[in-house]
């Protein structure tokens, strides 16, 4: 046989020529595709099924929300085990299937029996959501937003934070293999109503009559259409809030026809949620980053070359001065 084999080599050159410039081509797209990664995912086959209930201490949390999402879960075919944790105001239960159950199938039949543990949750309670399909692992490129010198008064840490959320993350979203992008760091900008409760007594307003005419007084509606001739005119209602004199200029109630406005029983201003930590870099202050977590068993080198080439479309359209600046690329440790 391997006479034989010499012997068709030897008289049809141009062939094995043919079939190893092939073998190389071939080993050479391979080895570009080949997924190699520095920190291999051992990660088992699970789900995580997360509620936020900031109302609820750690033991309400176990009755009230673990507690039936674990039963609701014990009956899914497939299963391995099931863990919980149960903290103030959080509540995550991990579902670890058998290694060889398709992952997509296993998030099918636990958002199938997570209608059912709904049922059994009170509604003020929170809703159970599914974690993104990624692991610990997949958090394969983090960044910080910078400043350049001659712009370092420009922005505040909140604006650098709003700038993250509504322009950065929202742009690297849509990443061939990234499944989340999370942000950290600054001050979540909220439009903040501070209640002034002696100016409610005496105007005889409640708390339910201010939340109501917030939501009331924040949507934009439609009426139909006026036909003129050959022509129609859209009826068209614009009531979306747009800045702090919107919300002040709110009517909340209107005693002997006499408008009261949100501003007459309350102040409003810009402000923030109560944070539990902070972001720093190079011993320098606050700044703002985030990290693109990877599709779990996708290819690491691929998605951060894919990460790449979009952080260079969205530094071209942060505002002067800003820049995105990586702190940890894995390519670099493959």
């Amino acid at each position: 046989m391997i006479n034989r084999i010499i012997a068709f080599s030897i008289e049809n050159k141009f062939i094995v020529l043919l079939f190893t410039m092939a073998l190389c081509i071939w080993g050479i797209f391979a080895m570009k595709n080949l997924s190699i990664d520095a920190v291999p995912d051992i990660t088992n086959n699970q789900v995580q099924v997360v509620t936020v209930s900031p109302s609820l201490a750690p033991e309400e949390v176990e009755q009230f929300i673990t507690f039936p999402v674990e039963m609701a879960m014990a009956n899914i075919q497939g299963v391995d085990n099931i863990r919980s944790i149960s903290r103030y105001g959080l509540s995550v239960v991990t579902i670890v299937f058998d290694e060889t159950f398709p992952l997509l199938d296993a998030r099918q039949l636990v958002s199938e029996m997570l209608i059912t543990a709904s049922d059994e949750i009170p509604a003020e309670y929170g809703t159970p959501e599914l974690m993104p399909i990624t692991t610990g692992l997949g958090e394969i490129y983090q960044y910080t937003l910078e400043v350049e010198e001659e712009f370092k008064d420009q922005y505040t840490i909140t604006e650098l934070r709003t700038i993250h959320d509504w322009i950065v993350k929202r742009q690297l979203s849509g990443i061939k293999g990234i499944v989340e992008i999370s942000g950290f760091g600054g001050y979540l900008k909220q439009y903040q109503v501070a209640i002034d409760p002696s100016r409610l007594n005496q105007f005889n307003i409640t708390i339910e009559d201010i939340i109501k005419a917030l939501e009331n007084n924040n949507q934009n509606t439609g009426s139909g259409y006026v036909e003129k001739g050959d022509r129609a005119s859209y009826i068209r209602a614009e009531g979306l809030l747009r800045s702090l004199e919107d919300i002040e200029g709110i009517v909340v109630s209107t005693p002997n026809n006499i408008p009261i406005l949100m501003r007459d029983v309350a102040k409003v201003n810009f402000g923030s949620p109560v944070r539990y930590g902070a972001m720093t870099k190079d011993g320098k202050g606050e700044t703002v980053g985030g990290i693109t977590l990877m599709l779990k068993g996708a290819n690491a080198n691929k998605v951060i070359d894919n990460v790449k080439q979009r952080i260079v479309k969205v530094n071209n359209s942060l505002p002067e001065g800003v820049v995105i600046k990586p702190y940890l690329d894995r390519s670099d440790l493959v």
